[in-house]
C-alpha cells in the first residue's frame, strides 16, 4: 500500500537520487557547453570580420587557428591582476562575477531541444523550466548591468565611470521596449514558460511561428533592443575605444578582464537563443520518428537558427559605425518604445474579441501616428535645434599680420 501511495522510503529516495542526477548533469553539461560555445564564437567573430576586411584572422593556434582563444584566455590567466590605487578593493572584485553570473543563469531557461528518455527516465534537453521563466530572463538582463556600473564606479577613474553612467542610461532606456516586445509573445502564448511558448510555435513547421503570428516588426524590435542591451555594435558606447578608452573595464587585466569578456560573448549567445525560442520555435521544425534522430534533429535545427543570428551580430560589428549617445537616446526613447506601444495595442485589440474591430483601427492609426513620428525624428534635427550662423567671417590677406604684401 506504501509503494502504491508513493510513501515507500526506499522509492521515493530511489526517484529523487534519479531526478537530481539528471539535473546536476543538465547543469554540467549546459555549462560546458556554454564554455566552449564563447571560445568558438571569439574566434568565429574574429573570423568572419577578417574575412569581411580581406585579412587573414587567426591562424596560428591550431587548424585554421581554432585554438587561438584558448591561447588568449591562458594568457590572460597568467597575467598580473592589477588594482588600480584608489579602486574600492571589494566592489572591484565582486563586479566581474555580478556579469558572468547572470549571463550563465539567463541559458538555463532556454528550450535547446525535445524529451529525452534514458532508464525510463523523461526528461527536456532544457536546464530547468521554471513558470516564470520570461520574467527570470528579464531580471537576469537587469542584474547583469550592475557588474558594468559598480566596475566603471569602484575603478576610481574617470573613463571607466562615464562608461558605466552609459550603460545605466542605456539599459534603462531600452528595458521597456524589450519589456513591451516579449509581453507580446507572453500574450499569444499564454504562458510565461519557454518550454509552453516553444510548444504554442510547434503546430505547422514556420507557420506558427510568432514571427508570422506577432509580426515582422515586433522581431525587429526585439532584436534591436537586446542588441542594445548586450552593448553590441553599433550600441557599444559603454565601452567606446576612442572616446573612453576602453569603457568600463579600462582599468581591469588578467582574469577579471576575461570574466567581462567571457560575459559579453555568453549573454550574446543566449540573446540569440533566445530569438529562436520566442519567435523561431526553438528547436521546431521538421523531424524523423527514430529513437535518436528524434531528438538530435530538433537540436541541430536549435544550433542553425541560433548561429544565424550569431553571424547577424558579427556582420553588424563589421558593417555599422558606432551611434552618437544622442541618436542612441532618440532611438530608444522616440521610436522603439512608443512602436512596442503602439503594436501591443494592435496584438491585444485582435485577441479582445468583439471589439476587435473598433480596437485594430484605432491601434492602426496610433501605429501610423508613430511611425510618421520615427521617420520625422530620423530625418533630420526638429525646427528648435536649427539655428542661422551667418556668414563666415572674411580674411584679407593684406590684412592679415606678418604678411608682405
Amino acid at each position: 500500500m506504501g509503494r502504491v501511495l508513493g510513501l515507500d522510503p526506499l522509492y521515493a529516495h530511489g526517484v529523487s537520487w534519479a531526478v537530481l542526477l539528471i539535473a546536476v548533469i543538465k547543469v554540467l553539461v549546459a555549462f560546458g557547453a556554454l564554455l566552449v560555445s564563447v571560445m568558438l564564437m571569439i574566434w568565429f567573430e574574429r573570423k568572419v570580420i577578417s574575412d569581411m576586411q580581406a585579412r587573414i584572422g587567426p591562424n596560428r593556434a591550431g587548424p585554421w587557428g581554432l585554438l587561438q582563444t584558448l591561447a588568449d584566455g591562458i594568457k590572460l590567466f597568467f597575467k598580473e591582476d592589477l588594482l588600480p590605487e584608489r579602486a574600492d578593493r571589494f566592489v572591484f572584485k565582486l563586479a566581474p562575477y555580478l556579469s558572468i553570473v547572470p549571463a550563465l543563469l539567463a541559458f538555463v531557461i532556454v528550450p535547446v531541444g525535445g524529451d529525452v528518455t534514458v532508464f525510463g527516465h523523461t526528461f527536456e534537453l532544457q536546464v530547468a523550466d521554471p513558470p516564470v521563466g520570461i520574467l527570470f530572463l528579464l531580471a537576469m538582463s537587469s542584474v547583469s548591468v550592475y557588474g558594468v556600473m559598480l566596475a566603471g564606479w569602484s575603478s576610481g577613474s574617470k573613463y571607466p565611470l562615464l562608461g558605466s553612467v552609459r550603460a545605466s542610461a542605456q539599459m534603462i532606456s531600452y528595458e521597456a521596449a524589450l519589456g513591451l516586445t516579449v509581453s507580446m509573445v507572453v500574450l499569444l502564448a499564454g504562458s510565461l514558460s519557454t518550454r509552453a511558448i516553444v510548444a504554442a510555435q510547434a503546430h505547422t513547421f514556420f507557420g506558427s511561428w510568432y514571427l508570422v503570428k506577432a509580426g515582422i516588426l515586433p522581431f525587429f524590435l526585439f532584436l534591436v533592443a537586446i542588441t542594445a542591451e548586450l552593448n553590441r555594435p553599433p550600441f557599444d558606447l559603454v565601452e567606446a575605444e576612442q572616446e573612453l578608452v576602453g569603457g568600463f573595464n579600462t582599468e581591469y587585466s588578467s582574469i577579471r578582464f576575461a570574466l567581462f569578456f567571457m560575459a559579453e560573448f555568453m549573454n550574446t549567445i543566449t540573446m540569440s537563443a533566445v530569438v529562436v525560442t520566442l519567435f523561431l520555435g526553438g528547436p521546431d521544425g521538421p523531424t524523423a520518428h527514430v529513437f535518436i534522430l528524434s531528438w538530435v534533429i530538433p537540436v541541430l535545427w536549435f544550433l542553425g537558427k541560433t548561429l544565424v543570428f550569431l553571424f547577424l551580430y558579427v556582420w553588424l560589428r563589421a558593417a555599422l559605425p558606432r551611434l552618437r549617445y544622442d541618436q542612441l537616446m532618440d532611438l530608444g526613447w522616440k521610436v522603439l518604445i512608443p512602436l512596442s506601444l503602439g503594436w501591443v495595442l494592435v496584438l491585444a485589440a485582435f485577441l479582445v474579441g468583439r471589439w476587435w474591430g473598433l480596437g485594430v483601427i484605432v491601434a492602426l492609426l496610433a501605429v501610423s501616428g508613430l511611425l510618421f513620428r520615427a521617420v520625422w525624428v530620423g530625418s533630420g534635427v526638429d525646427e528648435a535645434e536649427e539655428f542661422d550662423v551667418g556668414e563666415p567671417p572674411t580674411l584679407d590677406v593684406a590684412d592679415a599680420p606678418g604678411t608682405v604684401v
